[in-house]
């Protein structure tokens, strides 16, 4: 019903199985208080546990959704196990994967700690995994901008609380749902599979470390300014203005004409807000996308002020700049569909009227 194992790398896993269950003795497909009592003896009796790196569980913990972004499809009055929720707070695990109400709910990260009266413990954020007891401190305690408080921790004494909730209230969780395989906020079928939508084509994976990803430990997550739910823009490290910013696919996609349907249309939700942004600044912006020996598509859009440019003269200068460089510049027409007329390995720009 319940247990903890230790990989080779020291990876450790936590995991609670069934549903939970008032009744002593439960069924076997059940747990009971005591099972979540031996589980977290077994592991906060060591002096040295900082929590577990994964924690497995059927039921959603109660008011996971605290604090952050509650799901959409499921009722949340009924929704979750406060045994689970006491579970998770005293384990503080890493990652924390729940599927008993068939829905997909990716949480924000939450911090585990209250911050200036407690000291700084980790949080989660992208499923790239290191074992805990391998990572530097300060590695764990960094926190991401939309990190929230966390939704475990009542203010006051809010209903009954056992013996053991009590003597591990100020031990907080760490919680995160996360699913690269499915598409966000679709329900299952009732038999437990997947329904019959048609599943997103494949893009490739990177060979190697990418500085784009948003679930790599090499993204500058501090330039990040918005995230939705295919892609995210980020400020231009050492950008050409003030306000560059870069539109990127969350998923390792190389280039526009490599998109799917849904990507390409947040992206185009995010142009239209920032040439929103712009007007309001009195500027305008050139948009150009790079795709020649480069792994992750990015939108590069740098503003420049409506008073001194006009489209002609941006025009000018990049014809200018191509006949510098023997570069062969083809203009395509307006509402051309890139994907028709261009591959791979080449530079796009896009002039905004």
């Amino acid at each position: 019903r319940r247990g903890v194992f230790t990989g080779a790398s020291g990876l450790q896993i936590a995991y609670l199985s069934g549903i939970e269950s008032s009744s002593d003795p439960a069924p076997a497909y059940c747990f009971t208080a005591k099972d979540i009592t031996s589980l977290k003896m077994s592991l906060l009796s060591n002096s040295k546990f900082k929590g577990v790196d994964i924690l497995l569980t059927s039921p959603w913990p109660k008011d996971v959704w605290n604090y952050g972004n509650p799901p959409t499809d499921v009722d949340l009055k009924i929704c979750g196990s406060e045994q689970v929720a006491s579970l998770a707070a005293s384990l503080k695990p890493r990652y924390h994967f729940s599927a008993l109400h068939g829905a997909n709910y990716e949480r924000l990260p939450y911090r585990n700690h209250v911050v200036l009266q407690e000291s700084a413990q980790h949080y989660i954020y992208a499923f790239t995994i290191v074992p805990m007891s391998l990572m530097d401190a300060t590695e764990l305690v960094k926190q991401p901008l939309d990190v929230s408080e966390n939704p475990y921790r009542k203010a006051g004494k809010e209903g009954k609380k056992s013996h053991v909730a009590e003597a591990t209230e100020d031990v907080p969780a760490q919680q995160f749902f996360f699913d690269l395989k499915q598409s966000q906020g679709k329900k299952r079928n009732s038999d437990g599979r997947g329904g019959q939508a048609k599943q997103p084509r494949k893009h490739p994976q990177p060979t190697g470390p990418c500085w784009f990803c948003l679930a790599s430990p090499e993204v500058e997550k501090h330039l990040v300014v918005s995230i939705g739910e295919h892609c995210y823009i980020a400020l231009a490290k050492g950008g050409l203005m003030s306000d560059h910013i870069l539109i990127l696919p969350i998923g390792h996609y190389q280039a526009m004409v490599d998109l799917s349907t849904e990507v390409v249309e947040e992206c185009e939700k995010y142009k239209a807000s920032l040439k929103k942004f712009y007007k309001s600044k009195e500027k305008r912006y050139v948009m150009f996308e790079r795709n020649y020996r480069s792994q992750h598509l990015q939108l590069q859009v740098v503003p420049l002020p409506l008073s001194c440019c006009t489209t002609e003269d941006i025009k000018e200068s990049f014809i200018v700049q191509a006949q510098e460089q023997n570069i062969e510049l083809l203009e395509i027409p307006q509402h051309t569909d890139i994907k028709q007329v261009c591959g791979l390995n080449v530079l796009t720009v896009y002039l905004e009227h």
